[in-house]
């Protein structure tokens, strides 16, 4: 239940330890331009109401320690700040603050903190107090929970005192990496195929003089290295070499079906790149299955049968495919148990939580009994949130901050490397299986908004090339085990909204990685990956997706939403963008939804209108293949196709045609920068008081579920 308050929160201090507990409050009675709704779970709702919104703290009950320095809380604010500015009061001759930045926005919750180092010790005596200002924008929202001074983490520390030499060793890196993706090679690797025990390379030269074939491993970077850990002479000018699929190194028995192999000379004691690297062209899989495209475009994002709605959903909505989310950390286990099984991967035994498998065979028995596609979302919980600390400790990133809420994998190391490819390969083999007898998993969607890396796949604080290089190894690793048991799976890279612009200054414009993607793959051999794009609206708090602003219909649009999602489908069929230049990679508009803000008939109408504008758009876009529905745990939206064609209006250039909601717009201008023949034209506007538009809607109520017709006309 929502209490509503014109004040700030109390909140506890967290436990620093076990005899000092420094208390915070919020002083009451001196608030200014805040609102604040208090929530359930210790949440807080705060609504700035004009351009100077502040807060005061209670003051210190005793003196602070000094290593009590860091004012902490966890965020959700899905349009950002453009700052929080911390004052120390009392405020003495000279006002003493500190001032962060563009606080981003995010759609999870995120750990931030600020650091009042400088400032505490000649602050924080009993009696001191702070004054919290956030930013100069009225009609702001931000989500607060678990606000507490603290000490720096271990890890925090850590991250801290190696910020200089990362930083140092990544902007070199960044050099690297741009002169090889750019570089014209006359030396080439032109084929690697992989059969049961060998790797064949095929490929030319111009010189054979201290010319090898270098191989290098999915934890080690290419652009760096001067010594390799297998070379082999090449001798002719077009040759054809055979190596051992499986070598023995580090302990462990690798398999060089991940690796990928590049040409290099032999200058003294040391080798330089003379050829770009190539992966695996093709493996030979263990089935052949057909690609088979799901039937309709209708599918549901985050299912399990583990969710408050019943998997007969799956019949009542028409679903013909589903995302499922897996998370590698709670599958994984250091040690056997009674809770565990154990499986092999290359010799060794690993375990999984018999409990986890369970939950999924059970999900993807109940998508595979209705020949429903199933893409897997592959995430990794941080060290600090997973069950098995070891695994945990094995598989997170060494990079990855503590303000993100799923980690990339650890693909830096041979350990790490070895039990991804294990985990990977271990639900590639069960859920691949040609009786189906645990289900079936088709694709891979690899982790979550990766655009959105620093809260959804966090590697720390890194630039958007080499954050693609970390990715797409992660890419490609998935891609060649998913081969080795089904030539026709996906691997998805997966992004949010934004396009060519971003309201975080840790995020990355998906344009770019998807730019940064084709140029990988066009340098290091094409592989068929896909797209699975979150085209929500500007809002997450605005259904009416119509109104959304910063949109417009060519490739430098700031974001994707239903607006112009025909932006995407345009971008995604020009000739560099297809697989080899011939096949249209697959689009699945993974997670996707509208938001009713209230449960008020006015919003559940207006979500529902949302729905119906983008679901009749996306039939008649034919780049987009699939469109994932996400939905809540109080409600599900199914959207009866009644309306006709002329329920839609085509926007053309030269008119003005009414939005739904009364406001003429006019049509945007479209873009002179367009690299192909045809203009991306807005394809469909939602005429809403023109006619009916008789939706449906699914509501949830605890366990029963009452179909209710909702007609929305025009406001």
């Amino acid at each position: 239940m929502y209490k509503y308050f014109l004040l700030f929160l109390i909140v506890p201090i967290g436990l620093f330890a076990q005899t000092y507990k420094p208390t915070m409050e919020i002083n009451t009675k001196d608030l200014h331009d805040i609102e604040l709704r208090v929530l359930d779970d210790g949440i807080y709702d705060i609504k700035t109401q004009g351009s100077d919104p502040y807060l005061f703290l209670k003051p210190l009950s005793a003196d602070l320690k000094k290593e009590y320095n860091q004012l902490s809380f966890e965020y959700f604010c899905p349009t950002g700040l453009d700052h929080i500015e911390v004052y120390f009061y009392p405020l003495g001759e000279q006002v003493r603050s500190v001032m962060v930045g563009d606080i981003g926005s995010t759609e999870g919750w995120v750990l931030f903190r600020i650091d009042l180092s400088e400032y505490v010790g000649e602050w924080g005596k009993s009696g001191d107090y702070l004054r919290l200002d956030f930013g100069t924008a009225p009609a702001l929202n931000i989500q607060i929970k678990n606000l507490e001074l603290r000490k720096m983490s271990p890890r925090e520390l850590e991250i801290e005192a190696n910020k200089d030499i990362k930083k140092q060793q990544e902007q070199i890196l960044e050099i690297n990496l741009t002169s090889y993706l750019n570089e014209d090679f006359t030396n080439q690797i032109s084929n690697v195929l992989v059969t049961d025990d060998k790797v064949h390379l095929k490929g030319e030269i111009l010189e054979s003089k201290n010319l090898y074939i270098a191989e290098i491993s999915t934890y080690e970077l290419g652009t760096e290295l001067k010594s390799f850990e297998f070379l082999e002479p090449i001798k002719d000018k077009t040759f054809n070499i055979t190596i051992d699929r499986y070598v023995k190194r580090h302990g462990y028995k690798q398999d060089r079906s991940l690796s990928k192999w590049m040409v290099v000379e032999k200058k003294g004691t040391q080798y330089a790149c003379v050829s770009h690297a190539r992966y695996a062209d093709s493996i030979v899989p263990k089935y052949t299955y057909p690609f088979i495209k799901p039937s309709t475009k209708k599918g549901l994002g985050g299912y399990s049968t583990d969710r408050e709605a019943p998997y007969t959903d799956l019949d009542s909505l028409g679903i013909t495919s589903v995302t499922v989310n897996i998370l590698v950390t709670k599958i994984l286990s250091s040690k056997p148990s009674p809770k565990t099984m154990s499986f092999e991967y290359m010799g060794d035994t690993y375990y999984a939580d018999k409990q986890q498998i369970a939950n999924h065979d059970k999900t993807f028995l109940s998508t595979s009994e209705r020949n429903i596609e199933v893409s897997a979302i592959l995430l990794v919980d941080k060290a600090s949130n997973a069950e098995d600390k070891e695994i945990g400790r094995i598989l997170q990133h060494p990079d990855c901050d503590p303000a993100g809420i799923y980690s990339m994998p650890n693909i830096t190391t041979p350990e790490g490397v070895q039990h991804y490819a294990a985990v990977l390969d271990f639900l590639a083999n069960r859920y691949t299986r040609p009786d189906k007898k645990y289900g079936r998993i088709h694709h891979w969607i690899i982790h979550n908004e990766v655009d959105a890396g620093w809260v959804w796949t966090n590697a720390g604080d890194k630039t958007a090339l080499v954050f693609m290089d970390l990715y797409y190894k992660s890419m490609r690793m998935s891609h060649n085990i998913a081969h080795q048991y089904n030539p026709n799976s996906k691997v998805f890279i997966t992004l949010t909204h934004y396009w060519n612009w971003t309201s975080n200054p840790k995020f990355y414009h998906s344009k770019e990685l998807l730019e940064q993607l084709l140029q990988f793959s066009k340098a290091e051999g094409d592989f068929e990956w896909a797209i699975a794009q979150h085209p929500y609206p500007e809002s997450l708090r605005e259904p009416k997706t119509w109104l959304d602003n910063k949109v417009s219909f060519d490739f430098d649009t700031q974001l994707i939403t239903f607006k112009n999602t025909e932006v995407l489908d345009a971008w995604v069929k020009q000739p560099e963008v297809l697989f080899k230049g011939k096949t249209k990679r697959l689009v699945y508009l993974s997670e996707n939804g509208t938001n009713s803000p209230t449960y008020s008939e006015q919003d559940l109408m207006e979500q529902a209108a949302g729905m119906a504008y983008a679901m009749k758009k996306i039939i008649y876009l034919d780049g987009i293949d699939v469109f994932n529905t996400t939905t809540g745990k109080t409600i599900d939206v199914k959207v009866v196709y009644a309306l006709d064609y002329d329920d839609f209006l085509m926007m053309k250039k030269t008119q003005e045609v009414s939005n739904p909601f009364g406001k003429c717009i006019k049509p945007l201008a479209l873009s002179k920068k367009m690299k192909f023949m045809s203009p991306i034209k807005p394809l469909l506007e939602l005429r809403i008081g023109m006619k009916f538009v008789t939706l449906c809607l699914l509501l949830r109520k605890t366990s029963s579920f009452k179909l209710k017709l909702k007609t929305v006309f025009q406001r």
